[in-house]
């Protein structure tokens, strides 16, 4: 286990550690090499290599619930082992790695097998990476300490799509060469990681056995609180299909194949100001609250996605969509460290995140089918059906999602 916190100086306790800062560092390049490919992918897909809607669906699905499924077997061996960094070193190695594929592409086929060794990499690092800033944190900066990072993983989203936008005007719509270029922050990503990250030690006898996270005892350790942030966070994903309707639904629009990035700049833009702003209020006020208010947000993006045609709709339903994952976001990864025992959070984020997974793919799919069957207003309106779904479970459960208190095993 780690050192007990608790015992940190208060002027220290104050501070987020720099080891947090340069993980939020490590998001921000993979992040800004990710989002210079995923910002173009779906209009490459559709324009280039003659996708339909409904496979850019199935493969976005696929892709980003590969990454949350992947989490849960690389969350447990993070608690088995007693390691996080190994483990996200691997995983953000296989990101980098994924990269020069994507400008390889010539099929669809390709593009899968890409985005699947991609979210592979994202599935492997995921867990271990948000068990280690938990880890980290110090007592009464959690929220801010995830929210700090999902800044600086949110301004590599800003900083991916405009460097694409500005390199496709530059090179005159070569798709191809803007995904060469995105393979450079991959690699100083891994870099960083290797060179900038000290894991803290952990207390354990050399002879100890290693506790199996899977064991019935241990698993009864996660107790119905976390188990209902799981089932929230599971309906929450049926609301937030992948970001690439958002890009389709703005070509729809008119807007020119060199300025689609323009969506996931004004997006993570928002999404980048407030991450750490709310991070630190939900340090300060009920979790319940913020996530109905986050909730309520995205619903009204959704509508005013399904309903505008006007581009100053648009622009108000993309910012509002970000500022639904600045609020929602930092806050649903505090939950679950603070619902979990300290030596389980590796398996307690790699268990939501395989119920957000399984629930994001079927979200994803059923994206695609609304909107080549039924058009992409419905699409869109479909996803403020399953806000609301999620606002009544959050209700029926306001009192019942306090924070851990047992210490653990």
């Amino acid at each position: 286990m780690p050192p007990q916190q608790p015992s940190l100086p208060a002027t220290q306790a104050r501070r987020i550690p720099a080891a947090i800062w340069a993980l939020g560092f490590v998001s921000l390049l993979m992040d800004i090499s990710s989002e210079m490919i995923h910002s173009l992918l779906p209009v490459f897909m559709v324009t280039v290599l003659g996708t339909s809607v409904w496979a850019v669906g199935l493969i976005e699905g696929l892709a980003e619930a590969t990454a949350l499924i992947v989490k849960v077997f690389s969350g447990v061996l993070s608690d088995y082992w007693g390691k996080r960094k190994p483990l996200a070193l691997l995983g953000y190695g296989l990101g980098a790695a994924s990269k020069p594929l994507f400008a390889l592409a010539s099929t669809t086929g390709l593009v899968l097998t890409a985005r699947l060794i991609d979210r592979v990499g994202k599935g492997i690092r995921g867990a271990p990476r948000d068990a280690l800033v938990a880890d980290l944190a110090p007592p009464g900066l959690r929220g801010a300490a995830f929210g700090l990072r999902q800044s600086l993983d949110t301004v590599g989203a800003f900083v991916g799509p405009l460097l694409a936008m500005g390199l496709m005007l530059l090179w005159a719509n070569d798709f191809r060469a803007v995904f060469w270029v995105a393979v450079i922050p991959g690699v100083l990503a891994v870099v960083l990681l290797l060179f900038g990250v000290r894991e803290p030690e952990r207390e354990r006898a050399p002879d100890a056995p290693r506790p199996n996270p899977l064991t019935r005892a241990n698993l009864k350790r996660l107790e119905a609180p976390y188990w209902r942030v799981v089932a929230l966070g599971a309906v929450f994903m049926l609301a937030r299909f992948s970001e690439a309707f958002l890009l389709l639904r703005a070509t729809q629009g008119g807007l020119p194949l060199a300025l689609t990035p323009l969506v996931l700049i004004g997006l993570n833009g928002v999404y980048a100001l407030g991450a750490y702003p709310f991070g630190k209020l939900a340090d300060r006020m009920s979790h319940t609250a913020l996530l109905a208010w986050g909730l309520v947000v995205l619903a009204v993006a959704d509508l005013l996605l399904a309903a505008g045609t006007h581009w100053a709709t648009f622009a108000a339903g993309i910012a509002l969509w970000g500022l639904h994952m600045a609020m929602t976001q930092g806050l649903l990864a505090t939950m679950v460290a603070d619902t979990a025992p300290e030596n389980l959070r590796g398996t307690a984020f790699g268990f939501f995140n395989l119920a957000s997974g399984l629930s994001l793919l079927l979200a994803s799919t059923l994206a695609g089918v609304f909107w080549d069957q039924l058009g992409a207003p419905a699409t869109f309106a479909a996803g403020a059906v399953f806000c609301a779904a999620a606002l009544l479970l959050l209700w029926a459960w306001r009192n019942s999602l306090r924070p851990h208190t047992v210490p653990p095993a």
